[in-house]
């Protein structure tokens, strides 16, 4: 992080402090489904409260294409306070003279909520009028919100350029899990990628098959490297047509002395339900109905091969069907010898995405890793090794 500012470089007391963060989190029949977002912004709030700091938050809450009660942040507010454990004055508007009021009222320490900034289109626009009434509520601004960080929006970007700006704890935190995995890791560095589709992880792909040691490929997009090799792959889920584009990735990071893991063996069944009726068959011998939804136990040891003698761990997908039993079995294996290798030291491990980190939490394995990420698309570009347009408005010029 010496390229950035963060919050030690920043003197908040008595300043107003536009805090950017993210409580765009999942809201189920009303309720907060998962408050890990809200959880990972608390020391920075904190932070800049107890050093006197007037703390503006702005932050998005869905797709609305307007003013709605749906997306308000009103609910999320509430929750916030009760996490905080100190009163947050909610505004329902990000502009005009009721947020001016509230704000101007401040006493230092205050935290004052606005209104979802997408309730404005100047808010996805960028737009310089938009940005310019934001920044009359902000003495200083702070980002803390890196899952938004790949979006040039108004309260993710624009800001930056018009008021003195610094990193927030979690934007910091985040920043530096990712540098220290993907610029200066220890090695060995292996790779976990998983999930569905490979045509939605071709830029992470090529892109990891230059930095790592090791690219454990699980999910079914493992599928579509098998069958390039020649494989059947019975009824399972696989992108055939990306065949050619599996082929050169493997090539590639045999350029690059990758070692690409693929699949062994599996556990494969004839439909795609809970507790439906499998068995474990070596990779040469599927059969044409059949479909593959977990690894083997031969696949396994592989995996626990690499895992050990590896020292820095990135993870994002799972092995498998992981939502349906029995099915997460390969998954829970990897993520527990994970866990146990990060406990004893051994590995410095790094998981981001929506799958892999609902994943590791219900397995109880993410509070054992070294850092989890909440961010989604902005992780995976970052991955990617493509610039986060939020970040890149931090570094020092």
């Amino acid at each position: 992080m010496k390229s950035f500012r963060t919050l030690d470089d920043a003197r908040v007391a008595g300043k107003r402090v536009l805090l950017r963060v993210d409580l765009n989190v999942p809201v189920e029949n009303g309720h907060i489904a998962d408050a890990t977002r809200i959880d990972r912004i608390l020391p920075t709030i904190t932070e800049i409260a107890g050093k006197g700091g007037k703390v503006v938050l702005l932050s998005h809450f869905g797709r609305p294409k307007g003013p709605d009660s749906e997306n308000s942040l009103r609910s999320i507010g509430a929750a916030l306070a009760a996490h905080l454990g100190r009163p947050v004055t909610f505004v329902p508007d990000c502009l005009g003279a009721a947020a001016a009021a509230a704000i101007a009222e401040m006493a230092d320490g205050d935290i004052v909520l606005l209104e979802n900034t997408r309730f404005h289109p100047g808010e996805e626009e960028n737009d310089p009028a938009f940005v310019g009434e934001l920044a009359k509520f902000g003495d200083i601004y702070v980002n803390d919100a890196f899952s938004a960080a790949h979006r040039a929006h108004a309260s993710t970007e624009g800001l930056a350029h018009r008021l003195p700006a610094y990193a927030g704890r979690s934007m910091q935190a985040e920043i530096e899990a990712l540098e220290q995995v993907m610029d200066d890791p220890q090695r060995p560095l292996a790779a976990i990628v998983g999930g569905a589709k490979v045509s939605s992880k071709l830029d992470l792909l090529s892109n990891l098959t230059r930095r790592v040691d090791f690219l454990i490929i699980g999910g079914a997009m493992a599928n579509t490297f098998l069958y390039a090799e020649g494989k059947h792959v019975g009824r399972s889920l696989c992108e055939k047509d990306l065949a050619s584009i599996a082929r050169q990735i493997v090539a590639t990071a045999h350029q690059a002395k990758c070692e690409i893991v693929l699949p062994l063996d599996a556990i494969v069944a004839q439909e795609f339900k809970a507790h439906a009726h499998s068995h474990v068959v070596a990779i040469d011998h599927i059969g044409e109905s059949d479909m593959i939804l977990d690894i083997g136990p031969r696949s396994l040891v592989r995996i626990e091969e690499v895992l050990r003698l590896a020292r820095t761990l990135l993870w994002n997908g799972p092995l498998g069907a992981f939502e349906i039993e029995p099915f997460d079995a390969g998954t829970r294996a990897v993520a527990k010898l994970a866990a146990d290798l990060t406990d004893a030291h051994q590995l410095v491990s790094v998981a981001g995405g929506g799958d892999t980190v609902s994943a590791l939490n219900q397995l109880g394995a993410g509070e054992h890793f070294t850092y989890l990420s909440t961010a989604g698309g902005a992780f995976l570009e970052w991955l990617e090794g493509k610039s986060l347009l939020g970040v890149e408005a931090l570094r020092r010029h």
